[in-house]
């Protein structure tokens, strides 16, 4: 199977809530084999293990990093990204529309790798053109 889906943090994040959603957890079974995550969402996953105090809670994430996210394809945002990203943000900040800069460089990893970026927020990713978006929830 190819990739078909780049996955937003808080997709990825889900199974760690006291109370995932089935129905992106549903979505994660099934297409297991055609997601992928952006290298912005690997930091922001790691930033936020790192964050959290010792404890049962931050070993039980990074064995999640460590044991099931760092098994699904990581993309780089690269050249191509970047110059996506930097025309992107010049559009919009014209329109006085400045976006968020992470949700800027994960978006631009969907875009220029034809993926449906799947998120829980997708207000997030709106304003950028040629981004398809979906939410599993």
């Amino acid at each position: 199977m190819s990739l078909k889906y780049l996955l937003d943090t808080n997709i990825i994040s889900d199974p760690l809530r006291p109370q995932p959603n089935p129905t992106v957890l549903a979505n994660l079974q099934t297409h297991q084999q055609e997601i992928a995550i952006a290298s912005v969402v690997w930091h922001e996953l790691w930033f936020g293990c790192l964050r959290l105090p010792l404890s049962r809670r931050r070993t039980a994430v990074e064995i999640y990093l460590q044991n099931v996210v760092s098994s699904i394809p990581i993309l780089a945002y690269d050249e191509w990204a970047a110059h996506w990203h930097a025309a992107e943000r010049a559009r919009l900040n014209a329109q006085g529309k400045p976006p968020p800069f992470a949700d800027g460089q994960i978006a631009a990893v969907a875009a220029v790798n034809h993926l449906v970026l799947v998120t829980l927020n997708l207000s997030d990713y709106a304003n950028f053109q040629g981004v398809k978006l979906t939410d599993w929830s």
